[in-house]
């Protein structure tokens, strides 16, 4: 949320991974989807009546430019989940990416065009159809963001019996190079002022409490 405009990524249904946790109680005014998988496109369960964006390509609302970036939602070319579509824009002065349930590798040309967030929202549990630990820390130095906050992984919340993420912290344990911290709640407040360290930071948040 910034200003009069709420976005929301990707709103999901309450099984597997997600069995325990609690939908977010917010009308959003834009649903940005990047696929139609349970985890990601549970659309009906969103509040009032917002602009919906289903496909990859250039997008405009209330002056704010969205742009999807078609990738592999497998590390199979995409032959076994199909695609996944990253979501960049700027709100607030903040560039955000992000890069949802990629799983296949990254190129050159993604880089280019990918390259230099000012928040990054990358998935690091692993499990068939996102980034596992080790390729997400590889992703977060090819990006260079100034901030990542870690998605996708396994949390209390999940069905540990229908659930194949890991936890957050297999992933920390890669990137103790950089400034690490657990905000302890599930929302919090960026602004760009605060993203002005020489150091990458990371913010776990807790959505679980």
């Amino acid at each position: 949320t910034s200003g009069n405009v709420k976005v929301l990524v990707n709103p999901y249904e309450t099984v597997g991974c997600t069995a325990g946790y609690s939908l977010p109680d917010v009308q959003p005014d834009i649903v940005l989807i990047s696929s139609f998988l349970l985890d990601e496109g549970a659309v009906d369960s969103v509040k009032g009546n917002p602009e919906v964006i289903t496909q990859s390509g250039i997008h405009s609302f209330e002056g704010i430019r969205f742009q999807g970036f078609s990738l592999d939602h497998d590390r199979e070319g995409g032959r076994r989940f199909g695609k996944n579509t990253a979501w960049r824009w700027t709100q607030g002065g903040v560039n955000i990416l992000h890069l949802d349930g990629v799983a296949g590798t990254l190129s050159t040309e993604d880089k280019i065009l990918l390259g230099g967030p000012d928040i990054l929202l990358a998935p690091v549990g692993g499990g068939m159809k996102a980034f596992n630990p080790q390729e997400a820390s590889q992703a977060v130095k090819f990006l260079n963001p100034r901030m990542v906050i870690p998605t996708h992984y396994r949390t209390s919340a999940a069905n540990k019996e229908n659930c194949d993420l890991a936890p957050v912290d297999d992933f920390l344990t890669l990137v103790g190079d950089m400034e690490v911290a657990k905000v302890g709640r599930d929302r919090f407040t960026v602004k760009k002022s605060y993203l002005k360290s020489d150091r990458t930071l990371v913010r776990v948040l807790d959505y679980t409490s």
